[in-house]
């Protein structure tokens, strides 16, 4: 039997093993990606606090001056004093450029990974909704210093290496409906069963044979080594790598993203937010009225996430983030845009079953659903996932050349 399953692994491997290193190394760049880009971007996201902080109106004029030709979508404010305030961009399309980047779907992954990015320390506005924030997509988010009003820098992710490798990771780097996109989600399938498997053919016989698989031997030769590094650290990388791609799924294929609400019986759909009431004449409620209306509501928060009304009736949309709370546990706050009044709200705790469970899966796929530890868990096993596919193909090369010798060996000894 499990000669059986040695053949299936080894196949699939051979099939997969390919697009599984490349999803593995780009996914271990992404892990820290937060942290690193503020690393290495630090005037971009930190500022030192001197004196009063300017009106967010003052600042978000400050950027219409620096960047005539985009339209403000939404404004993110940060608890803590040292960060920059962010304002989300609409620029207008450049027909030569955006024409190219529609065909290969690259306004959708843009809204999308945006939106992916809502409550985690994303783009200010990244939360546009219907009847809600910005009325399109922000593709460009300006930091600004709040002591100074100086824009410290205009970003746009589309242009970074971290979504070269988010394009890599989830596409292969081609777009929203491509085949690569396809390729990553029937290789990460075929992962599943090369993982499930891999523990089959780990599972040991003996006691003494367990000894010898939880443990790799250092001492022994090379050939020991590869052994020990592609089956016991296979083993004790397996259940995080098999999390790790079945909650990637739920990018790869709309089906399994849909069976998550079958299977929690929930509306996927979430609930419309109320409307402003309209008042002609009427000019709109400044963001620093919709920002002290939001702190008197929300007394805990890392951050007051301001999008923009897209319409006549639209509202002010308030996201808000518990410190604590993963990733995506956020609560959305509704102000009207004419008397600045809170006329609704839709909390984490208040969204359906399947809502809450999907809001789970990215902070689970990047390991960030438990902060830092979680974290190093998932860099530690995407980089073994990196290796298993050479440590892999070096066992295989190495039982075919032992057989070679066996053969060679049994026809000296019996020739015919």
């Amino acid at each position: 039997m499990k000669k059986f399953f040695r053949v299936i692994h080894l196949y699939l491997s051979l099939a997969a093993g390919l697009v599984i290193a490349v999803v593995c190394f780009t996914g271990a760049v992404l892990v820290f990606e937060k942290e690193l880009q503020e690393i290495f971007n630090h005037d971009r996201y930190y500022v030192t606090p001197a004196g009063q902080r300017l009106p967010l109106e003052q600042l978000v004029q400050k950027v219409k001056q620096e960047v005539p030709a985009g339209k403000v979508a939404g404004v993110k404010v940060y608890a803590d004093p040292a960060r920059t305030v962010e304002v989300a961009l609409m620029m207008p399309e450049k027909e030569g450029r955006d024409k190219g980047a529609e065909k290969a779907g690259t306004a959708k992954e843009i809204k999308k990974e945006e939106q992916d990015k809502k409550g985690a320390g994303g783009p200010a506005g990244a939360e546009a909704k219907k009847g809600g924030g910005g009325g399109g997509r922000p593709s460009h988010t300006a930091f600004v210093n709040p002591y100074t009003g100086q824009v410290q820098e205009l970003y746009t992710y589309r242009e970074t290496f971290f979504y070269t490798m988010f394009a890599l990771h989830r596409w292969l780097l081609g777009g929203q409906d491509s085949i690569g996109k396809l390729i990553v989600g029937v290789s990460t399938v075929i992962f599943l069963f090369i993982l499930i498997t891999g523990i089959i053919l780990w599972w040991p016989k003996t006691q003494n044979v367990l000894a010898q698989r939880l443990k790799v031997k250092f001492g022994g030769g090379w050939k020991r080594l590869n052994h020990d590094f592609h089956i016991v650290l296979g083993f004790y990388s397996a259940i995080f790598l098999f999390v790790f791609a079945f909650t990637g799924l739920a990018w790869s294929f709309k089906w399994f993203n849909d069976g998550i609400y079958i299977v929690t019986n929930s509306d996927m759909k979430p609930a419309e937010p109320p409307v402003s009431l309209y008042q002609a004449g009427k000019s709109l409620v400044t963001y620093d009225a919709v920002l002290s209306a939001a702190t008197q509501t929300i007394k805990s928060t890392d951050f007051y996430n301001i999008s923009a009304p897209k319409d006549s009736a639209g509202i002010f949309s308030v996201t808000v983030h518990q410190p604590g709370r993963q990733e995506a546990a956020t609560d959305n706050y509704y102000f009207d845009q004419y008397s600045g009044q809170l006329i609704g709200a839709l909390k984490f705790n208040d969204k359906n079953l399947g809502q809450r469970v999907r809001s789970t899966f990215k902070p689970v796929h990047t390991g960030s659903i438990f902060g830092l530890p979680s974290k190093i868990i998932a860099l530690i096993t995407c980089v073994m996932g990196v290796t298993f596919p050479v440590t892999g193909v070096i066992l295989w090369l190495n039982r075919l050349k032992k057989n070679r010798h066996k053969k060679k060996k049994k026809a000296r000894a019996f020739p015919a």
